[in-house]
């Protein structure tokens, strides 16, 4: 399982998650999960994948389509 943050909230989640901050006064972080599988990578095509999230300064991770 794979956990992103959730980035296609609408305005009803969004208050909703607003309300809950203002509530228990803390910031809340949204979060989308799914199942993937994750594609094997060779020392090439890792060393490739460390160039680009350090380029990007993110994490990639590479997964079965």
């Amino acid at each position: 399982m794979l956990c992103s943050l959730a980035t296609k909230l609408g305005e009803r989640e969004l208050g909703e998650v607003a309300a809950l901050e203002r509530e228990l006064g803390v910031t809340i972080l949204a979060f989308s999960c799914h199942d993937v599988d994750p594609a094997e990578a060779d020392e090439r095509q890792l060393g490739r994948i460390r160039e680009v999230e350090e380029d990007l300064g993110v994490s990639l991770v590479a997964v079965k389509s």
